[in-house]
């Protein structure tokens, strides 16, 4: 004799939801209809919250997929005349080596 799981017994059929319902009424009575109108906002929350996640991989995605920006070539000219976002740096003389007289 096989035993079979309880996962494998399917879904409740009309009569089960039926006295799930009446137990539900009786456990939550005059608070069934506040409790499922929580269940309600708490599920369209939910669903909020993934369209969000979901627009936010899109467009990352989509950003990912753009080339990146180059930035300019620095050995060309700019043809602007705006000064340049970093000075280069003032060149630094470095002091001339003292001189050895013979002994």
């Amino acid at each position: 004799m096989e035993i079979t799981p309880l996962a494998f017994m399917g879904l409740p059929g009309g009569t089960e939801w039926i006295v799930i319902g009446l137990i539900a009424l009786l456990i939550f009575g005059r608070r069934l209809p506040d409790v499922a109108r929580s269940v309600g906002k708490s599920i369209v929350e939910f669903k909020k919250g993934i369209r969000d996640v979901k627009d936010d991989v899109e467009q990352q995605s989509r950003l990912s997929d753009d080339p990146e920006p180059r930035l300019p070539d620095r050995t060309e000219k700019s043809t602007s005349d705006s000064p340049d976002p970093v000075p280069p740096a003032p060149e630094v003389k470095q002091p001339a080596p003292p001189e050895q007289s013979a002994h």
